[in-house]
């Protein structure tokens, strides 16, 4: 009778502890700016876009690799560091950063309509009716653009509550 009280107890503490585990983990959400966390695929990225200029994205012809930001011109914005190559660039930024920062937070564009996050890599970019679009590589990137109102749909369905999914 006693191993059959033990036996309860036990049962119903694993239960206990397999639902608060789940039930954190459930709880966690992705970062809302996409930030490279490091490892085996990677060193962690200190800035927002690897430290690439987010305004001078707009003024790259289409394909031209992305702008490196200098340390003396950073700013804060939605909790991470954000790099620029001007001062210029820096106050066109804090004056307007949903202008100028990547949609769906710097992740790939495609991943997000496709209900996955998945990185953004800075030199596979797109401007759209007046937004910064990353993709996670150029073949990614050509599929994207091959449907890119069809995608977009699908990612502004998905943005921003695939952070909590993920």
């Amino acid at each position: 009778m006693r191993n059959l009280s033990v036996y309860g107890f036990l049962t119903t503490f694993a239960a206990a502890f397999s639902v608060l585990f789940v039930s954190a983990g459930a709880a966690a959400r992705a970062p809302e700016i996409f930030m490279q966390g490091g490892g085996f695929f990677g060193s962690a990225w200190e800035y927002a876009i690897d430290g690439h200029d987010a305004v001078a994205y707009y003024s790259l012809e289409e394909g031209a690799a992305p702008v490196p930001g200098d340390d003396a011109f950073v700013t804060t914005y939605k909790g991470e560091k954000w790099r620029f190559s001007s001062q210029e660039n820096l106050d066109a930024f804090e004056a307007d950063p949903a202008r100028y920062a990547p949609q769906y937070g710097g992740y790939c564009a495609w991943a997000v309509a496709e209900n996955k996050l998945a990185k953004g890599a800075p030199a596979h970019w797109h401007i759209h009716n007046g937004k910064l679009y990353l993709n996670v590589n150029a073949r990614i990137k050509k599929k994207w653009l091959s449907d890119i109102e069809g995608y977009l749909a699908r990612s502004e369905e998905n943005w921003p509550g695939i952070l909590d999914r993920n």
